[in-house]
């Protein structure tokens, strides 16, 4: 595409609905947030699972750590590393049962990282066809072959990993919780095959940590099994704060420092994120019933008065809750009517979903208060006419 094609690409984004833009809003509560005019709303679109960001313990610990800056200076290497850091990366490797962490600036850049260090020329990687964009991403880099197989279909995937020629390592990447379905990855098949073909298994557990298995350490917990090689994640969901982190044995992670370009020549995440993400986990190790158990007594909540009203969405363990609308233009008008009355929900639109599957996604948060909840319902319930969801396949 040439530069002066740009406007026609724009208008023909517009014309399909599928435009985006940006508004702000600034967050006063895990749950509510205002707009410049200072209307307020009750947030139903974000990642913040637990309601860390506004834990008291948690804004306490970012408060603690601006003493020695509002940024690190530099790359890690080079500069050297804020204590905080290295401290969560201990903490995140004890809590996932792995031998070392390496903590990336974002998750998006840490699958970059993890598949551009690790894979080349003679490997492949079979990865799931609605992996986050960031898998999808990592693997066009690596300069290694790529397949796709259906999503969660280990038929399928066996049958590419029999069929695929490979000079070099097989690599199965895998979303842990697929974010805009809110369904689990098969780990049990996954690690069967992988163990059957020798491959890498890379699990990327961002909406899968703090969220499944008892105590939140995600997608291993979830099946009560191992079997991952190396497990991606997020400080900027569950943990409240931005970043990401690679979680392996420490031959992996050191490589990873030595070899991923994203780790080396990125400015390194400052004391005050390092803390914040530190304080937040530490708070889900010593009290997952009080974050987890909210957050699931939530979802149930808004779930059963969902089914009950006849509103479709599709099935899952987690608190992403896709209402599948179908058409772009029904999800974006049923997601304003919601805006104008207080709510604020997301409009899914390709390339996110596939064509003909746009959807509003609803995350529930354990911040939510019951009063919020029912908010949520009426307003949404009140709003279904004419936008009927169409039901789950």
């Amino acid at each position: 595409m040439k530069i002066k094609d740009i406007p026609q690409k724009l208008a023909d984004i517009r014309r399909e609905d599928r435009f985006r833009a940006v508004h702000d809003l600034r967050m006063i509560t895990a749950s509510r947030g205002v707009d410049r005019s200072g209307k307020e709303y009750i947030v139903f679109n974000s990642n913040d699972y637990l309601g860390m960001t506004h834990e008291k313990e948690v804004e306490e610990a970012a408060r603690n750590a601006v003493i020695y800056g509002t940024g690190s200076g530099g790359a890690r290497l080079t500069s050297g590393a804020v204590f905080e850091l290295s401290d969560l990366e201990k903490e995140i490797a004890r809590f996932k049962h792995k031998e070392d962490a390496v903590i990336f600036n974002t998750g998006y850049m840490t699958n970059l990282g993890v598949l551009y260090a690790l894979a080349g020329p003679g490997d492949v990687i079979f990865s799931d066809e609605l992996n986050h964009a960031s898998i999808v991403d990592g693997c066009r880099i690596s300069r290694a072959a790529g397949k796709v197989y259906f999503h969660s279909d280990m038929g399928a995937l066996e049958k590419l990993l029999e069929e695929t020629p490979c000079q070099g390592q097989r690599f199965i990447v895998t979303d842990g919780v697929f974010s805009m379905d809110g369904d689990v990855a098969d780990l049990p098949g996954l690690v069967k095959l992988k163990e059957k073909y020798d491959a890498f298994l890379i699990v990327d557990d961002a909406h899968a940590t703090g969220v499944i298995g008892n105590t939140g350490r995600g997608t291993a917990e979830y099946y009560h099994m191992e079997g991952i090689d190396l497990q991606v994640g997020t400080l900027s969901k569950s943990l409240g704060a931005e970043g990401g982190f690679a979680a392996a044995d420490r031959t992996i992670t050191d490589y990873l420092r030595n070899c991923s370009r994203p780790f080396i020549f990125s400015t390194s995440i400052s004391a005050v994120t390092g803390a914040t993400a530190l304080a937040a986990l530490k708070l889900l190790e010593e009290n997952p019933e009080k974050y987890m158990g909210a957050l699931r007594r939530n979802t149930k909540y808004m779930k059963e008065g969902l089914t009950k009203a006849g509103i479709s969405f599709l099935p899952g363990d987690t608190s992403i809750i896709p209402i599948v609308m179908g058409r772009e233009e029904a999800a974006m008008e049923y997601a304003a009517r919601c805006k104008e009355r207080g709510i604020l929900l997301s409009a899914i639109r390709p390339p996110s979903v596939p064509k003909g599957t746009s959807r509003i996604r609803l995350t529930v948060t354990a911040a939510h208060t019951r009063a919020e909840l029912d908010k949520a319902l009426e307003v949404m319930i009140d709003e279904i006419q004419g936008t009927r969801p169409v039901s789950p396949t």
